[in-house]
């Protein structure tokens, strides 16, 4: 019998992180390295992303960069297939790019609201989507979405009606994709983030907006994005194996008020 330790390990495996540069996405990245696992970054943002790089290869981890737009199907097809040819095979894949737009609904332009659904659920999708049909041929993954406690509750005092709903898209995708991709021996869990410290929460943290965002919250603060990583590693490895079509929600306990 393995050690319980071991099957958390990623050694060997090849882990594709979209929004790895910075934030969640860059955390799940340093978190997935020191398990073991190869990571590759795929951005827009080339600065970052190599920062993110050359942190964890002086870490000792190996780390890539490959530039590429979630919401271009040309760009996702692509990056897949660079990182396939290169490495053989995406054990991993965790899908973190997303951005928030915090505009009152009678207010919301048509750019506001299809820039947040298309970065957000359909660019989340055609990752899906792609790197999928590689595990498929593989007979084995582990998918991991960012959702967001956005998905159940409607966050305050914040105007944010298209990122709540993009969020609860990605919930559910979560779940149908779970469903369809078991017989393949395909894992698709959602982490769902409260309040976590963050590009995204930045603004928020410096108005009245972070007071209500503390004071609802149980814990009293918001999460840092490490606080993320040991739930990725977990759902990444084999520790998670009889773990599929979950949400798991890392929110300081907001959610339960």
């Amino acid at each position: 019998m393995s050690n319980v330790i071991d099957t958390f390990r990623l050694v060997g495996k090849m882990a594709l992180i979209t929004g790895g540069g910075r934030g969640i996405g860059k955390a799940i990245s340093v978190a997935l390295a020191e398990a073991g696992a190869t990571i590759i970054i795929m951005d827009k943002d080339e600065v970052s992303a190599r920062n993110a790089i050359y942190e964890i290869q002086g870490n000792g981890g190996s780390a890539f960069f490959l530039k590429g737009d979630v919401t271009s199907n040309k760009d996702v097809i692509e990056v897949v297939k660079q990182v396939v040819k290169q490495l053989g095979r995406i054990d991993v894949l965790v899908n973190d790019a997303g951005i928030v737009r915090n505009v009152k609904a009678e207010e919301m332009s048509w750019s506001d609201w299809f820039d947040v659904i298309n970065v957000n659920l359909n660019g989340l999708f055609l990752m899906c989507q792609q790197v999928g049909r590689q595990m498929i041929k593989q007979k084995n993954g582990s998918i991991i979405n960012i959702s967001s406690m956005s998905a159940n509750i409607v966050n305050w005092p914040q105007p944010q009606c298209s990122y709540n709903a993009a969020k609860a898209a990605v919930s559910h995708l979560t779940k149908s994709l779970a469903m369809e991709w078991a017989m393949h021996n395909i894992r698709v869990n959602a982490i769902a983030p409260g309040y976590i410290s963050t590009e995204l929460t930045k603004y928020g943290l410096t108005t009245e907006w972070g007071k209500t965002w503390i004071d609802l919250t149980p814990q009293k603060r918001v999460g840092t994005p490490e606080e993320l990583g040991g739930l990725a590693v977990y759902l990444a490895s084999e520790a998670s194996s009889y773990v599929t079509g979950s949400i798991i929600v890392i929110d300081g306990g907001y959610s339960i008020v």
